[in-house]
């Protein structure tokens, strides 16, 4: 599945390493240009909004400047959740993902459906064991009988390399990544 998704790569967009470590050892041609320099714009044209956690009720619908904003910025309006759809989304299985600050906890959360098959349950636990710090409270996995997809709520706080100073396209960026490497390893096992 990654495979085919990962060949639809734009060949300008300067690469992830996760994403050059995996063509690698799947033979898939890819420019090896050497810098990361601009991989944050891989998410400009994304859609993004903010809402009520409450209501849902859209506050805002942002341009490309608000991936620059801070993520702390949800620390400070902790009654808003983050919404983001991108075309890169589709290479991971995802089709978006919220992100919001828990208000029991003060952690970052992010929110989405992965679309993996149900049985692979123990494969997804035991990497989110193996690849999360240790934390109070590290992710939820539940199947959706519905959409026939798992709803993984992950704390980003225990996700590797996480820091609240980075900007939200930078946390968008990291997560990616971390789901990228989930995908790998989950086809590694199947």
């Amino acid at each position: 599945m990654l495979k085919n998704q990962i060949q639809q790569l734009d060949k300008e967009m300067p690469l992830y390493l996760v994403e050059k470590e995996y063509m690698k050892e799947n033979n898939i041609p890819f420019e090896e240009n050497g810098s990361n320099e601009k991989i944050e714009n891989r998410f400009l044209g994304a859609y993004i909004e903010r809402s009520n956690k409450e209501t849902d009720e859209l506050i805002a619908t942002e341009s490309d400047s608000f991936l620059s904003e801070s993520i702390a910025y949800f620390k400070k309006h902790k009654a808003e959740f983050l919404y983001v759809e991108s075309k890169w989304f589709n290479i991971i299985a995802i089709d978006a993902v919220s992100i919001e600050v828990d208000d029991v906890f003060g952690t970052y959360e992010a929110m989405f459906g992965l679309k993996l098959k149900k049985n692979q349950e123990k494969t997804i636990k035991s990497i989110l064991d193996r690849e999360l710090l240790d934390g109070e409270k590290k992710y939820n996995l539940m199947f959706n009988q519905q959409d026939g997809l798992w709803d993984l709520n992950i704390t980003l706080d225990v996700v590797k390399g996480f820091e609240e100073t980075m900007t939200v396209g930078e946390v968008i960026g990291s997560l990616y990544q971390f789901i990228f490497h989930l995908l790998v390893e989950v086809e590694k096992s199947s």
